[in-house]
């Protein structure tokens, strides 16, 4: 028994099942303590609510999978850019909504491939770089318009209500586009040469130069990856809001930070999965859930029930990190009792 344990703890899943039994536990309080709770809307709920949300956290795992200190700080600002720019120029052009669309995405890999480039060319720190990008899309945004800019282009509307009828519950078309994320990239981390390559650079950047993998081209697909999930989710933040504001998105890198973090992703990379984000995410929806039910609580718990869950998770990286050394160092010192016999 005490093996079993010991080897689920080394397991690179382990933090992926502590996510998975503490949304068990927080859903199981919620539906104790509040009736109408336990029902499949509200959990369908936390795909529509967070939409925007899952498909930037995908996004920023790809970054800190590769290693490096890779970060990404400009998610939030490039979806409040993305969404203004659709607001403004389906306020003052012609344009269909698919192209102002295609115009947002065009944005989210442009400032992608600006965070790729500096990092990846320059060697300067992610965080910098992608600092000094956040700063550049906010102010970006408040040159086109300081003031909420709405949208009310008809068929843009139509969108934004549209859902996906199952049973007597509905998922919104921002929630069904966030799950086709999530499967896309986790076959793509998978089962992809890329994928592993990805995985491969974040466990171990000099072995995988040594092993021939291109390291640069890797490192720079990722933040392109992450600008395109950033502007794919400004167009879902959009279908919520339906505006363009500077204070959109305000926080929501943190959010996708702590997010992937608590899903099992490791800040030192090489070590995440998918799923794990996005239970990451309904974690802080679950959250800001019981808040709504309960009904007096400030919806600020939240963030400060997630920062502990955050440092929680930290702590526990370190642990198993240190156990699975631990592990390494035991075999190895067996392996050299068997040849010196």
């Amino acid at each position: 028994m005490r093996s079993f344990f010991s080897n689920l703890v080394a397991s690179p899943r382990f933090s992926f099942y502590v996510t998975g039994l503490l949304f068990i536990i927080l859903f199981g309080i919620g539906s104790i303590s509040f009736e109408g709770f336990f029902s499949p809307q509200v959990f369908l709920n936390l795909f529509i609510d967070n939409a925007p949300l899952i498909i930037v956290t995908v996004g920023v795992t790809f970054t800190i999978l590769s290693g490096g200190g890779g970060i990404d700080l400009s998610v939030g600002a490039v979806v409040s850019l993305c969404c203004m720019t659709l607001a403004y120029l389906m306020r003052d052009t012609s344009l269909s909504p698919y192209v102002c669309m295609l115009i947002a995405l065009f944005i989210g890999v442009v400032v992608g491939t600006i965070n790729g480039f500096f990092i990846t060319f320059f060697k300067l720190q992610p965080f910098i770089v992608t600092l000094g990008t956040m700063f550049l899309c906010r102010g970006l945004t408040a040159m086109i318009s300081r003031d909420s800019v709405p949208i009310d282009n008809v068929e843009y509307g139509d969108l934004a209500f549209m859902s996906l009828e199952i049973g007597d519950c509905f998922l919104s078309l921002g929630a069904i586009i966030a799950l086709i994320v999530v499967v896309i990239a986790t076959i793509v981390l998978r089962y992809t040469s890329f994928g592993r390559s990805v995985y491969a650079v974040g466990g171990n950047e000099q072995s995988s130069r040594l092993m021939g993998l291109r390291v640069d081209a890797i490192r720079m697909k990722v933040y392109i990856i992450s600008g395109f999930c950033s502007a794919l989710g400004g167009i879902t933040y959009s279908w919520i809001m339906l505006s363009g504001y500077t204070l959109h998105g305000l926080g929501m890198e943190m959010d996708a930070i702590a997010s992937s973090v608590i899903g099992g992703t490791q800040l030192m990379g090489g070590v995440g999965f998918i799923p794990g984000t996005v239970l990451g995410v309904m974690i802080q929806g679950t959250i800001l859930t019981i808040i709504s039910f309960q009904g007096t609580l400030s919806a600020w718990w939240t963030k400060i029930v997630v920062g502990i869950l955050l440092c929680l998770f930290i702590v526990m990286q370190a642990i198993v990190n240190e156990h699975k050394n631990k592990l390494m160092n035991l075999s190895a010192e067996k392996g050299n009792d068997k040849q010196k016999k």
